[in-house]
């Protein structure tokens, strides 16, 4: 009986996968299909004479935007980790004063709609003159990214031993000298964990580009694609193309620091 039950789980797990992966191959199929079989009726479900020229229309063309991406991607990731690990290491080790309010507005500030954010970062940024700017993106994209990374930090790093910080102290280190030799060290894989998620955040981020970056001269791969969907809508295996080459980066990462992020979530929910 169990094994039969099991049989059934296994089934539909891979139906309810099958049904949400059938876009990435869509997407995938219609890359590699020739523009004049885009037209056929039915669809061809398989790419019988694959072509590779909307892979090469897409690295053509998409090449900066996807430099841009890339760029804006790995500043966000320094930028969240140099605040965001200071931050948790001072809730949770220094008995910082009004550090539950703190952690409680930085779950609040998860909470607010990126697009209520992009309205207010739009005010004010055009008072600072930050409108259609890479940096602008970059502080924009972090500000989804620190509050996550915050309390990631925090939950790992008052987990910690104790003995760590004590034989630290011990041996003269401050506070400052324990947390860059002692206490982000050992918090690898919570690092791991918050650039992964801020990278992929800052990569797939439509909304503040759409509304901060319209008319910039560098616009990131999201951007990019919208704009080329709407300019032409006749090369779908380039947008396809685009589209595909634009999921690489993140499924990567995703695939080569698995293990890492399982660690980085969990750390801190199990006390000794």
């Amino acid at each position: 009986m169990t094994a039969r039950r099991a049989w059934w789980k296994t089934v539909l797990g891979l139906v309810f996968t099958g049904i949400m992966l059938f876009p990435v191959y869509w997407m995938f199929n219609v890359s590699l299909t020739q523009t004049s079989d885009l037209r056929s009726s039915p669809p061809h479900w398989f790419p019988w004479a694959p072509t590779f020229e909307g892979y090469a229309t897409a690295l053509d063309q998409q090449l900066p935007a996807l430099g841009t991406s890339l760029l804006i991607g790995l500043s966000t990731v320094v930028l969240t980790v140099l605040i965001a690990a200071p931050a948790g290491y001072a809730i949770a080790l220094l008995n910082l004063r009004g550090g539950r309010v703190l952690s409680f507005g930085l779950i609040v500030a998860q909470m607010i709609p990126a697009v209520v954010m992009a309205m207010g970062f739009y005010a004010i940024y055009v008072r600072l003159g930050l409108l259609n700017t890479v940096g602008g993106l970059i502080l924009a994209n972090s500000t989804i990214a620190v509050p996550f990374g915050v309390l990631l930090y925090t939950a790992f790093m008052a987990g910690m031993p104790k003995e760590l910080l004590q034989a630290a102290r011990v041996d003269g280190a401050g506070a400052w000298r324990t947390f860059i030799s002692v206490v982000l060290p050992v918090s690898r894989n919570s690092t791991i964990t918050v650039a992964l998620f801020a990278f992929l955040w800052a990569w797939s981020d439509f909304i503040f580009a759409s509304t901060l970056n319209r008319n910039g001269d560098m616009i990131p791969i999201t951007l990019s694609i919208y704009q080329y969907i709407g300019n032409n809508t006749t090369q779908w295996n380039a947008i396809m193309a685009t589209a595909v080459v634009a999921s690489i980066p993140a499924t990567v990462l995703l695939v080569l620091a698995q293990r890492y992020v399982a660690a980085g979530v969990t750390a801190g929910s199990v006390k000794d």
